[in-house]
């Protein structure tokens, strides 16, 4: 029987939190796991000049996506006020009333 080699091991472990950083080439993102692990990227499907509102929907649409793929799991993102101009912070936690893979 054939095993999707891709899908054994999951890449990183459950999203926790998030910061969202605009740069001049594009809006950067960091998460960190539960397990202390620590993904950092680009937010490819958004331009340079989007602004704040943009760039935490489009995280959080990828986080739930990882979520469901990785995890089999719903996630959420609960945004904290900005404290400081710049960067946005978010608290990541799974969706209670969203329906999971497999349900």
């Amino acid at each position: 029987m054939k095993t999707d080699r891709g899908r054994e091991r999951i890449p990183f472990g459950l999203p926790k939190d998030i910061v969202l950083l605009p740069t001049p080439s594009g809006w950067r993102h960091s998460i960190s796991t539960v397990d202390g692990g620590l993904v950092c990227g680009r937010l490819r499907e958004l331009p340079a000049d989007a602004d704040a509102e943009q760039a935490m929907s489009v995280a959080a649409a990828m986080l739930m996506e990882l979520g469901r793929e990785f995890h089999a799991t719903a996630l959420d993102v609960t945004w904290e006020p900005t404290q400081q101009s710049g960067s946005w912070c978010g608290r990541i936690h799974p969706s209670p009333d969203a329906p999971t893979e497999g349900t």
